[in-house]
């Protein structure tokens, strides 16, 4: 066995990231207990019943949707931070930024009569380059079984990266059909979509998404976790949640990395602090050297 594919074999998150780019998308079985599934799903059930259909032909007014997922319920963590899945979202979007954060947490509730989605790449919410660059990768953890009749995700296989630019996809869609526990993965550059729900039952469950820690993610982190809400968390938690700065320097306060929050508001006036990648700060090192001398 070549090197390569030895030491693919003995490490997961290699191997689920090589299909998941390869394929655009990638199905994990067995990810997450179902006892565990059926808990947050149970803990998030009066937000279910409570929260208004949405309005437009996009979300679906037959569709429920609700974010804020860790504020919401502390067994959120445990899928936003599964080790596999981070690992795989993490190395996908390494080449592009200095650290990931939590792009959305959303639980969907698709109700008998739901039409089809709108076929989409998540990637289109920002306008920068495609074809090259992964902005996102999102997790859908199904809740209640996704079976074609109730409208489980549809996923057009290698429509993603470069073949975002076709103007018509290659092949039919796959229906992700799954289990709770399991969990499916696909690129911001595939194409996909919620398929119609013909049962008689609400097809339920929640998606996680991770972006480049540069982009404005698609769920404002620190009105969805106030410094009262995350400092609660756990430290990587918060990070993951919007309380990291992105070098160079963005995402701060007061010049200062956000987590400073987590502490309390700072009883004294702040001053920034650089916070440069590397070569930047190699950069700006010699430029103060040569100016001193």
């Amino acid at each position: 066995m070549p090197h390569d594919a030895a030491r693919r074999a003995g490490d997961p998150v290699a191997q689920w990231t090589e299909r998941l780019l390869t394929d655009g998308y990638a199905v994990i079985p067995g990810a997450m207990p179902p006892e565990e599934v059926a808990a947050i799903d149970a803990e998030l059930g009066d937000a279910f019943d409570q929260t208004p259909f949405c309005q437009g032909g996009f979300y679906g007014t037959r569709t429920k949707r609700f974010g804020r997922l860790l504020a919401r319920t502390i067994r959120a963590a445990a899928f936003v931070q599964h080790p596999l899945v981070l690992g795989v979202a993490e190395r996908v979007l390494a080449p592009w930024c200095d650290t990931i954060q939590l792009n959305l947490t959303q639980a969907i509730a698709l109700h008998p009569g739901a039409l089809p989605q709108f076929p989409h790449r998540d990637q289109d919410m920002w306008q920068g380059e495609t074809g090259r660059i992964e902005y996102l990768v999102n997790v859908m953890w199904p809740f209640t079984g996704y079976t074609t009749e109730n409208g489980a995700t549809l996923i057009w296989p290698h429509s993603h990266g470069p073949r975002c630019h076709d103007p018509e996809p290659v092949g039919e869609p796959i229906v992700a059909e799954m289990a709770p526990g399991a969990a499916l993965m696909f690129l911001g550059s595939t194409l996909h979509g919620a398929g119609g729900n013909r049962s008689a039952t609400v097809r339920r469950g929640m998606i996680v998404s991770y972006c480049l820690g540069w982009l404005k993610p698609y769920e404002n982190p620190w009105l969805a976790y106030p410094p009262e809400v995350a400092r609660h968390f756990p430290r990587e938690l918060a990070a993951l949640a919007g309380y990291r700065q992105h070098r160079p320097n963005l995402g701060n306060y007061e010049g200062q990395c956000p987590s400073i929050l987590l502490d309390g508001s700072p009883a004294e006036p702040l001053g920034a602090v650089d916070a440069l990648r590397p070569d930047q700060a190699e950069g700006v090192a010699a430029f103060v050297a040569s100016q001193r001398a």
